[in-house]
Order: structure tokens, then C-alpha cells, then sequence
């Protein structure tokens, strides 16, 4: 998720300062993708270097308030216009830790598997509950996000299973391979005995 993009969105609602775009950030997601103050600001000033976004005063506080500017709003135009292409998605950590664990001498790659379907089942479950709890009237886009997590998840589930199948077949090709360079091994004793 892109925080400059989700920054110019919520400014599109009308001027806010950081504390209260963190706020709408985190009730729009679910606070699925939490975000610490400092990386709201140090956002904004780069929004703000760029043209895309403008100080416009301040609150009794002492906060700086932002709005969109137009170079903004064409900015926030052409992100919602644009797919998001699959490789330009962030590197997928698990396929990058099983793709490890396979190769590391030591891991026991089926354990690896297995704890990772356990906490994916508990997320599908926890998604499921807070879809039941949503307003499908008032919470449309925290819905849209449990969804999109529901879905990725049990895609995760499909891929672990498709990946102990893999293993399945790999131990039963390697079973094959030892039992056959068993048997050779003893038939070349045999030979050598009988020489």
C-alpha cells in the first residue's frame, strides 16, 4: 500500500493535519496497515516538496494543516486510473522463507509449512469474524480490505497446499532414488564377493 497515494486520497475529503490523517488512514484499513506519526510527516513534507500537497495553516494546537493541490488531485487521478501490476508488489516474504528453509541444512521444511497454515487458518478465521461484525452499509471500504485479506489468505492455504504436495513428491522421488542406489550398492557387493 502506498502511503503517498492513501495521503493524497484522504486529503481529497478536504485538509487535515498529520495526527488526523494517521487516524483516517487507520479507520479506512482496519488498522491493517498501521502507521507511526513520523511516517505521515516525513510523507507530507515530500508531498509538499513536490507540489502535490500545501500547508495551509496551522490548528490552536500548533499542528499543520494540508490540502490537496491540483498537481495532487492529478497525481490521486492517475494512481486510481493505473492497475497495480503484480511485480510491482512487494517481494513475497513467505515464498522467500520457503524457498530458504528448503535449502537450510537443518530446517525441517514440512514443520515450516505447517506452522504457517496454522497462523494462516487462525487469519481467515479472525477476517471472518470482523467481516460478521462489519456495517455493510457504513464500513464499505474496511469490507473491501477484509475481503482482499479473506481472499489473499486462502489463496496462501491453495499454495501450501500445492506446496506439501511438492514435498510429497520430492520425498517419494528421493525415497526412489535411495532405494535404487541401495539395491545397487549391495548388488555391486555382491558381485564383488562372488569375484
Amino acid at each position: 500500500m502506498s502511503i503517498r497515494q492513501g495521503l493524497l486520497s484522504l486529503l481529497a475529503e478536504g485538509p487535515r493535519h498529520g495526527y488526523q490523517l494517521r487516524q483516517d488512514f487507520e479507520q479506512r484499513t482496519g488498522a491493517t496497515w498501521p502507521l507511526n506519526v513520523g511516517q505521515v510527516y516525513t510523507t507530507l513534507a515530500r508531498l509538499a516538496r513536490d507540489g502535490l500537497v500545501e500547508m495551509t495553516g496551522e490548528t490552536d494546537d500548533q499542528q499543520k494543516v494540508y490540502a490537496l493541490t491540483t498537481s495532487g488531485r492529478r497525481e490521486l487521478d492517475d494512481w486510481f486510473r493505473t492497475p497495480i501490476e503484480l511485480a510491482d508488489r512487494p517481494r513475497d516474504e513467505l515464498a522467500i522463507k520457503l524457498a530458504m528453509a528448503a535449502m537450510t541444512p537443518g530446517v525441517v521444511l514440512a514443520d515450516v509449512v505447517q506452522a504457517q497454515r496454522t497462523a494462516t487458518v487462525q487469519a481467515v478465521q479472525d477476517y471472518t469474524r470482523l467481516k460478521a461484525k462489519a456495517d455493510p452499509d457504513h464500513d464499505v471500504g474496511w469490507l473491501l480490505v477484509l475481503d482482499s485479506l479473506l481472499f489473499q489468505a486462502e489463496a496462501e492455504l491453495r499454495w501450501l497446499d500445492a506446496c506439501e504436495e511438492r514435498l510429497s513428491r520430492a520425498a517419494a522421488a528421493n525415497g526412489r532414488k535411495s532405494s535404487r542406489s541401495a539395491a545397487g550398492t549391495a548388488g555391486a557387493a555382491g558381485k564383488a564377493v562372488r569375484a
